[in-house]
C-alpha cells in the first residue's frame, strides 16, 4: 500500500505540473514580445535635407567682343583677379590703323577750323573798313547835296558823290555777305571735328573691345582657350566664342534639390547647415534665399513643363542657400548637402516616429472587446467596407500585472530626425509600443504584450 500510495501520489504531482506546463505555454502563446518607449517632453527641430554643389552667386562667361587670334593670355585657371585686370589681347592690327587715320582726319579738321576761324577775322576787318568808308562816302554826299542845292557845284560833281555813297553801301554789304559766308564754313568745319570725334570713340571701342577686362573680383574657373587660336563673336558658349568663366566668390551658395514631399516646409531666411563631401567634417552655415517654383524631374533635370513625357516619375525643387561666410577653401562644382531647419519647437511631447500606426478605431474597439482577435462577422465586415483610418500608437495598460496593448489616434505636428511631436491623445511618461516592425504591422488592440528592450545580438563575423 505505501507503495501504491507512492505512486499514486508521484502520479499525481507529475499530472499536476504537466496541467500547469500546459496553463503557462498557452499564456505565452498569446503573449507577443514588444519593444517600448516612453512619451517625452524634449527640444525638437525639423530638417529638410537636399544635395546639389557649390555655386558662387554671381559668375560670368567672358566671350570674345572681337574677331581675331588670342596674341597673349594674362591668367590662368585657379588665378584671382580684381576688377579691370586684363584677361587677355585680340591681335587689333587693323582697329589700331583705323584709330592712327582717324587721329589724322581729326588733326586735320582742326587746322581748317583754325583756317576758317582766321578768315573770319579778315572778313570781320574789312566789315569794319566798308562801314568807315560808307560814313566817309554819306558825309561827302551829304555835303555835296547841301551844295549843288544852293547852286555851288555842278550836277557831275553832286552825282559822282552820290555814286560813290552807293558803291560804298554795295560794298559793305558785299563784305557783311563775305563775313556770315566765313561764320558758316567756321561752323562747318566745328561740325565736321565733332563727326571726326564721334568716329574716333567707335574707333577705340572697337579697339578696345580686343582686350578683355576682368567686369568684378573674382576666381577663374575655366579657360578653354589657349595663345594662338581665333576667336570669334557668337553665340555664348559656343566653341571659340568664350575665352574664360569668372565667378564672385565673395558670395558663395550651395544650389541643392529637395524632394517635392518637403519642398512644402521650405520657406525663405530658414537658417540652414552645409556640408562639402571635400571638406569632411566642416559645415557652412547659411540662409535660404530662393525656392524653386518650377518642379524637376529627379533623373534629367530638366523641368516639367518643358518635357515631352508624360512619365509619372519623382520630382525635385531646387532651393539656393547662401552661405554666411565665404572660404577660400570652397571651390566652384563641389558637391554639397544642405540640411535646412524648417521648424523649432521647445519642450514639446514627443514619440518615436516608428510608433505610428494607420489603424481603423472602431475595428480596434471590436479587437479590444474580444481579446486582441476578430469577432466573427464584425471585423471583417466593417474592413470589407473599406474603413476610415487614422493615425495613432499602441499604448501599453497593465491589468494584474499582464500587459496589453491599447490603440490611441493622436495628433502630430512636426517631424524631427527620429521623434514627431505629439499634439494630443498622450501624457508624459507613458509607454508606449514602438517596435518592433513585423509585430506593430499586425498588432491590435487587446493583444497580450509583453516588454523586452533587450538589444539584439550583433550577427557573428566571419
Amino acid at each position: 500500500m505505501t507503495l501504491k500510495k507512492t505512486l499514486l501520489i508521484v502520479g499525481l504531482l507529475v499530472l499536476a505540473g504537466l496541467i500547469g506546463f500546459g496553463i503557462v505555454q498557452h499564456n505565452k502563446a498569446g503573449t507577443v514580445k514588444v519593444t517600448t518607449g516612453k512619451v517625452v517632453r524634449q527640444d525638437l527641430v525639423a530638417m529638410v535635407s537636399g544635395t546639389g554643389q557649390i555655386k558662387p552667386k554671381t559668375y560670368v562667361n567672358v566671350g570674345a567682343t572681337a574677331f581675331g587670334r588670342i596674341t597673349r593670355l594674362d591668367v590662368k585657371e585657379g588665378d584671382h583677379v580684381k576688377q579691370g585686370t586684363v584677361l587677355a589681347t585680340i591681335e587689333n592690327v587693323q582697329p589700331s590703323a583705323t584709330v592712327a587715320a582717324q587721329q589724322a582726319t581729326i588733326a586735320s579738321s582742326k587746322t581748317d577750323v583754325l583756317s576758317n576761324v582766321a578768315a573770319e577775322k579778315t572778313a570781320a576787318a574789312n566789315v569794319q573798313q566798308a562801314k568807315a568808308d560808307l560814313e566817309q562816302k554819306q558825309l561827302d554826299y551829304t555835303r555835296a547835296h547841301s551844295l549843288y542845292d544852293e547852286r555851288l557845284i555842278s550836277k557831275q560833281d553832286f552825282d559822282a558823290k552820290q555814286a560813290a555813297f552807293d558803291m560804298a553801301t554795295a560794298t559793305l554789304a558785299q563784305r557783311q555777305a563775305a563775313e556770315n559766308q566765313t561764320q558758316a564754313q567756321t561752323l562747318s568745319a566745328r561740325a565736321h571735328v565733332n563727326q571726326t570725334v564721334a568716329s574716333q570713340r567707335a574707333n577705340y571701342d572697337a579697339l578696345d573691345k580686343t582686350v578683355s577686362r576682368a567686369p568684378f573680383n573674382g576666381l577663374v574657373t575655366n579657360v578653354p582657350v589657349r595663345e594662338g587660336e581665333t576667336v570669334v563673336v557668337g553665340i555664348q558658349n559656343a566653341e571659340g566664342s568664350t575665352l574664360m568663366t569668372l565667378a564672385d566668390m565673395s558670395v558663395i551658395t550651395a544650389e541643392v534639390k529637395v524632394d517635392e514631399t518637403d519642398i512644402v516646409n521650405v520657406r525663405l531666411g530658414q537658417p540652414a547647415e552645409v556640408s562639402v563631401d571635400a571638406l569632411p567634417g566642416k559645415t557652412f552655415k547659411g540662409h535660404v534665399t530662393e525656392v524653386g517654383d518650377q518642379a524637376l524631374l529627379r533623373t534629367t533635370g530638366i523641368a516639367t513643363s518643358q518635357s515631352t513625357t508624360g512619365t509619372e516619375e519623382a520630382k525635385d525643387f531646387k532651393v539656393v542657400v547662401t552661405l554666411d561666410d565665404s572660404s577660400d577653401q570652397l571651390r566652384p562644382g563641389l558637391s554639397a548637402t544642405a540640411k535646412i531647419t524648417t521648424a523649432h519647437r521647445t519642450n514639446v511631447l514627443t514619440i518615436p516616429i516608428q510608433a505610428l500606426v494607420e489603424r481603423d478605431p472602431d475595428a480596434e474597439k471590436v479587437f479590444a472587446a474580444n481579446g486582441g482577435k476578430p469577432k466573427p462577422g464584425t471585423v471583417e465586415a466593417s474592413m470589407s467596407a473599406r474603413p476610415k483610418t487614422v493615425q495613432g500608437i499602441y499604448r501599453l495598460t497593465t491589468d494584474r500585472k499582464k500587459a496589453h496593448a491599447d490603440f490611441i489616434p493622436v495628433s502630430t505636428g512636426i517631424t524631427g530626425a527620429t521623434e514627431i511631436e505629439v499634439l494630443s491623445g498622450l501624457q508624459p511618461d507613458e509607454e508606449i509600443v514602438t517596435g518592433a516592425y513585423k509585430i506593430l504591422r499586425g498588432l491590435k488592440s487587446g493583444t497580450m504584450v509583453k516588454p523586452d528592450n533587450t538589444p539584439e545580438a550583433a550577427p557573428p563575423t566571419e
